[in-house]
């Protein structure tokens, strides 16, 4: 049975920023490799897996849609031994100084992001937050050793350690969205003591945090039926308390609006009512901003849902999820696709 800490702590562990998720991956291939029948990884490196079902071929296929990548920096030069850096995804540079960071270079070197005092940066820097580009991350080397071990291009991760919290919670980077691999990773554990009907093809996408890309391609070569697609979503807490932010700890959010299907919301929001599975109903009314906008789109087009485990602090080193949450995700994932029958689509009225 899988234990859902030390999997979450073991994939913090590992970078994987996006473009460059080679190390994250090899570890959810490791997770799921006993719970499928075949794995692969797609020719942009996403990570495919199939749970087959036990219906008649040819089956039907769902996808469960997680992404592995994570946001980070990239050294854009080098200067007296200090790295300048700029983002990879979306980073809030008031979080950055003081932060403990690897910059993967020709190896592993801890360092610290650094902010140079206020009379050395220039009068357009201001009095507030120090811009990302004032930035500089601090490997402790010589200038000559940083030159031998850091290049230019060069990757840099946060290294901030995961911590326990109170209330079955944890705080750390990356949780965004390696919460929702472990969410899936439970799911097909689940699914592998039960009967299902369906196909179930887990993906771990790559570069969500970019360009959407694992998000683009995994679908077109799969052709799943339908896809559930697993994300965070914005939790309550301080100056987050309107209605794009829900309870934290307190169940899943249910995606609603144009990228989720109303029919495939319907048959969540039963199921979360048959098995007591606390839900909020998760406001989507542009874009949802998770790999949806994009499995919507593949090919012919793909009915979604949208899964969302509260998180605090989104896109920083103490991001803040409910262990709870992430467990009934991947409970309301496996009864779902448990409820599925071969003539499940028969049923549905698409033009709702």
């Amino acid at each position: 049975m899988t234990d859902l800490l030390p999997l979450l702590k073991k994939m913090l562990s590992a970078p994987g920023l996006s473009g460059y998720e080679g190390p994250i991956r090899e570890i959810i291939r490791e997770a799921w490799e006993p719970l499928t029948d075949e794995l692969h990884v797609s020719r942009i490196g996403s990570l495919h897996g199939l749970q087959k079902g036990q219906g008649a071929e040819p089956r039907l296929r769902v996808l469960i849609s997680t992404h592995m990548d994570a946001i980070g920096m990239m050294v854009t030069g080098i200067e007296s031994g200090l790295m300048h850096i700029t983002q990879i995804g979306g980073i809030d540079h008031r979080i950055l100084p003081g932060q403990p960071v690897i910059v993967h270079g020709r190896e592993d070197l801890p360092g610290t992001v650094v902010q140079p005092p206020g009379f050395l940066l220039p009068d357009e820097a201001g009095d507030g937050p120090v811009e990302m580009k004032y930035l500089l991350v601090d490997v402790g080397l010589r200038p000559s050793e940083v030159a031998e071990k850091v290049r230019v291009g060069d990757l840099v991760s946060f290294a901030q350690e995961p911590l326990e919290l109170s209330g079955e919670a944890l705080a750390g980077h990356t949780l965004d969205n390696r919460v929702s691999v472990a969410a899936a990773t439970l799911c097909l554990e689940s699914l592998k003591e039960r009967l299902h009907d369906w196909d179930v093809w887990a993906v771990a996408s790559v570069q969500e945090e970019v360009t959407l890309g694992g998000a683009l391609t995994s679908p077109f070569e799969i052709r799943p039926d339908i896809a559930i697609i697993v994300d965070v979503c914005f939790a309550k807490g301080p100056g987050a308390n309107d209605w794009q932010n829900l309870p934290f700890g307190e169940g899943i959010g249910l995606g609603l609006g144009p990228n989720i299907h109303p029919a495939l919301y319907k048959a969540f929001e039963t199921i979360a009512k048959e098995q007591e599975i606390p839900y909020t109903n998760d406001l989507m009314p542009r874009m949802s901003g998770t790999d949806a906008m994009a499995v919507q789109i593949v090919a012919e087009g793909i009915p979604c849902a949208v899964l969302g485990i509260p998180l605090r602090y989104m896109h920083t080193p103490v991001e803040t999820v409910s262990l709870k949450d992430i467990r009934r995700t991947g409970r309301l994932m496996a009864e779902f696709i448990a409820s599925l029958t071969p003539d499940t689509l028969e049923t549905i009225n698409w033009e709702e």
